[in-house]
């Protein structure tokens, strides 16, 4: 009975740790990282109130799938292919890279989805 007691307990104790860790990720977007994503996004789709509702959920979807380190990593990865010379090859070819940018595009396919 006693161990049945000190489960309950360490399990209550435990839920509001996990929703508080869910609310830190889902919100772990600083808002300049927001807005520049949804100023990249607006370019491209238009500088419309629809392309804003539009693009202000793909990134809140993208926040809720990726975690803010990843995102980072990926645009880092992003950026560097984009870059001349074969110091960078190594963020073209490297299998860490792809699967780096991959977890991204994937995000981004389901903000895809469900916000456009």
């Amino acid at each position: 009975m006693k161990a049945g007691v000190t489960l309950l307990i360490a399990a209550a104790l435990a839920a509001p740790a996990t929703a508080q860790t869910v609310e830190e990720r889902l919100n772990d977007y600083p808002t300049a990282a927001r807005a520049d994503y949804i100023f990249g996004c607006m370019a491209t789709n238009g500088q419309s109130r629809t392309a804003l509702e539009q693009c202000s959920c793909s990134i809140d979807t993208i926040a809720s799938i990726l975690p803010y380190d990843k995102y980072v990593e990926a645009e880092t990865v992003l950026s560097m292919r984009l870059t001349g010379g074969e110091r960078m090859a190594i963020f073209r070819s490297s299998a860490m890279a792809a699967a780096i940018v991959a977890d991204l595009r994937r995000a981004q396919a389901e903000a895809e989805i469900i916000c456009f």
